[in-house]
């Protein structure tokens, strides 16, 4: 027994009381890092390489499926030191982002895209495609219009009676593709 009497600090008793200070210990998913929903992965190949005679600090690019970069921001010179680097672990088509470190040392991060060829696509930079109960939905850069695309049907139907398909035009006829199921 203490001097006056207390098991316990009379400071921790009223927090204890007041219902400030937990009475039962904390399960360790309730602690900071470990509970929660994990993300999802956003790149798949992160990596560092060296690329010499590269202007400007930082790019982003796309590879198509042949091989051709297209710059999307980022300097005029060549990207294809980079796309080397990447393709070591990620076959195109892919999205991909780059920043220089220091020197000639830059970091690269690159996800998988999935590209399509629309020939009989509508003018305009961005196609969504819905199929629901209610009927199909064709817009393009936001405004509804009468028609479809076969193959962004094509490519919905491999998802489900339900769909959304949506299309980023990249270059000409080449369109960056996501499809979900409803």
């Amino acid at each position: 027994m203490s001097l006056f009497g207390r098991k316990e600090p009379l400071h921790e008793r009223l927090a204890r009381e007041g219902g400030l200070i937990e009475s039962e210990p904390r399960a360790p998913w309730r602690e900071v890092g470990i509970h929660g929903m994990p993300r999802t992965r956003e790149w798949d190949a992160t990596m560092t390489t060296e690329a010499a005679g590269i202007d400007g600090d930082a790019a982003t690019f796309v590879v198509l499926p042949d091989g051709s970069v297209l710059v999307e921001e980022g300097p005029d010179s060549s990207l294809e030191q980079l796309a080397a680097a990447v393709e070591t672990e990620l076959p195109p088509p892919y999205r991909a982002r780059a920043a220089r470190q220091r020197g000639d040392l830059w970091a690269v991060q690159a996800r998988r895209i999935e590209v399509l060829e629309l020939p009989e696509a509508p003018a305009g930079d961005s196609l969504e495609l819905s199929n629901t109960a209610e009927g199909r939905v064709l817009t393009v850069d936001g405004q509804r219009v009468f028609g479809t695309v076969p193959q962004l049907e094509a490519r919905g139907e491999r998802e489900g009676a339900e769909y959304a398909v949506r299309a980023e035009r990249l270059d000409g006829d080449l369109f960056e593709v996501k499809a979900s199921a409803l």
